[in-house]
């Protein structure tokens, strides 16, 4: 039953993600109106929710803290988690939050209406955005803080569904195990604090993974309709998910072997695809490309070239240096997973989820991985449970008893040394929390304006630039702290009209030649212009 919820529950996200772009594509995206929705539809939920678990009068089965190595595990588990609430109770400082993540949501409830935004610089604003849609209603409510809560949640509710999806294998105590390698990952501190989506596509992708399970295990049709489901809100979340569509589909042809594969992997193609087509037709109207703007001068896709050393290669960098660190548990597992592959082998349903991982790691070297570790992020779950059987198998085993040992000892000191670096990380954070410093001072002092940054943190123009007033920008790239009326660039009409024009980082155009000079901000590299 509770099992069932978690799908239920996920399947109700993705629905409020629709009725969110509904309203922006209809022009009824009010904050107002999103406060109304977002309380009626949740109160709907929990109120249905409620009598459904009364009338099945069941009880929550939390799991029994009988053993002290698991009480220790969580323990580990509950600190990782408050360190990672530290950094999100903090502004957003993260690069592609404050490009596109924030700014898009942002844009669209000012303008009440979602819109397609040509240009080079916001040109994701009609890719499927089920993580941003969320956002929109976070902002409606309040600041950045709120949208960054909402991504911290999708990381402890993938947790959840990898403990309930690890317990089909394994005790609690191994359970357990399999969350705390997935959560010390320094990528998933790191996405923890921040409003990006890669979270989000997590839990969609683990569910994915779990309802497939199930579908192996139980033969039900019903399980297998519900990890497309899942899987297409994950590839609503982030277009790459939709190479899991390729692994899943081997694994159906893997499974069945027979006439009847053809018609379950289309049935799933079709169901998985399905989710995100309202995005797809709205990208089509607006640029005649569904996938918009993969494809295009902006975002070209090129297939990865065929390079056996190219890809080992690539996945040692990934796992061993990359910008956003990858646990070094699982290439310390490595071996191990080729000395026991037999007793793999031997378990249907850890060998799909050894498959699974397999092509998770191929399906990344050949989609396009410009967001580093975080790209992997979503397929660590399943990694996490090989690391936790081969633990179990070696601790039941006599011979093997103590290398299971030492590597629960790596484990803790691993999840030790994640917790250590994300407080020092995060640690910043404290003084603007505690009430010791002002927003503006803290964005002043952390915000990178040679990368891009903008903040407003000496009030120019918060007491200069009146609502009736329009700044024409140049240069600027991240523009969610921007806080007065403005036209970018990138996609100035020739209808549009202001009387400001701001530059960073960048020279006046000559048209402008004859504009004065009313403002300049050596920090921000931010200068301003009237006519």
């Amino acid at each position: 039953m509770y099992n069932m919820s978690m799908f239920t529950f996920a399947f109700f996200v993705g629905i409020y993600s629709y009725i969110i772009f509904f309203l922006g594509i209809t022009d009824w995206l009010y904050k107002d109106v999103m406060v109304w929705v977002t309380g009626l539809f949740w109160g709907g939920v929990s109120l249905w929710w409620f009598r459904k678990l009364n009338k099945n009068k069941e009880k929550v089965k939390l799991p029994k803290l009988s053993g002290k190595l698991f009480t220790f595990l969580l323990l580990l588990f509950i600190l990782q988690l408050l360190v990672n609430l530290i950094g999100v109770l903090g502004p957003e400082l993260a690069f592609d939050a404050l490009w596109y993540h924030l700014t898009l949501p942002k844009i669209y409830l000012d303008s009440h209406s979602i819109f397609f935004i040509p240009g080079g610089l916001l040109y994701y604003s009609v890719m499927p955005k089920l993580g941003e849609m969320l956002y929109i209603g976070g902002l409606s409510f309040g600041n950045e803080v709120i949208p960054k809560l909402i991504h911290f949640s999708f990381g402890l509710l993938t947790c959840f569904a990898l403990y309930k999806l690890s317990r089909k294998f394994f005790s609690p105590l191994v359970s357990i195990i399999a969350v705390v390698i997935f959560y010390s990952n320094l990528v998933v501190g790191w996405q923890s604090i921040t409003a990006y989506v890669d979270l989000t596509r997590a839990l969609f992708e683990v569910m994915a993974l779990w309802a497939f399970v199930n579908w192996l295990d139980k033969g039900k049709t019903k399980w297998l309709i519900w990890s497309a489901l899942m899987l297409g809100f994950a590839i609503t979340t982030k277009l790459l998910a939709i190479g899991s569509l390729i692994m899943f589909a081997l694994l159906i042809f893997w499974k069945t072997r027979n006439r009847n594969a053809v018609k379950k992997i289309v049935m799933y193609t079709l169901i998985a695809l399905s989710v995100p087509l309202p995005w797809f037709i709205f990208s089509y109207i607006n640029t005649g490309n569904p996938v918009y703007p993969f494809f295009t001068e902006i975002y070209k896709v090129s297939p990865e070239p065929l390079s056996f050393v190219g890809f080992f290669r690539e996945v040692g960098t990934l796992f061993i240096h990359s910008a956003d660190p990858i646990s070094p548990i699982y290439v310390i597992f490595l071996p191990l997973f080729i000395l026991l592959f037999k007793k793999i082998k031997n378990n249907k349903l850890i060998l799909a989820i050894g498959t699974y991982s397999i092509l998770s790691i191929i399906i990344w070297y050949f989609t396009p991985r410009t967001g580093g570790g975080r790209f992997i992020l979503p397929y660590l779950p399943a990694l996490s449970i090989l690391c936790a059987f081969l633990y179990s198998y070696l601790i039941k085993n006599i011979k093997l008893k103590y290398i299971g040992k030492f590597l629960i000892c790596l484990i803790i000191f691993v999840s030790l040394i994640s917790i250590g670096y994300r407080f020092m990380a995060n640690i910043k954070y404290l003084p603007i929390i505690l009430g010791k410093e002002s927003k503006d001072e803290f964005l002043e002092k952390h915000l990178n304006f040679s990368f891009g940054d903008f903040y407003d943190y000496d009030g120019y123009f918060k007491n200069n630039i009146k609502p009736t007033d329009k700044v024409l920008l140049y240069g600027f790239h991240n523009l969610y702290y921007i806080n007065f009326p403005f036209v970018d660039s990138s996609w100035l009409k020739p209808s549009d009209v202001f009387n400001y024009i701001a530059t960073q980082n960048t020279n006046l155009p000559m048209q402008y030649k004859n504009w004065k000079l009313v403002y300049e901000n050596e920090k921000t590299m931010v200068k301003l212009y009237k006519p």
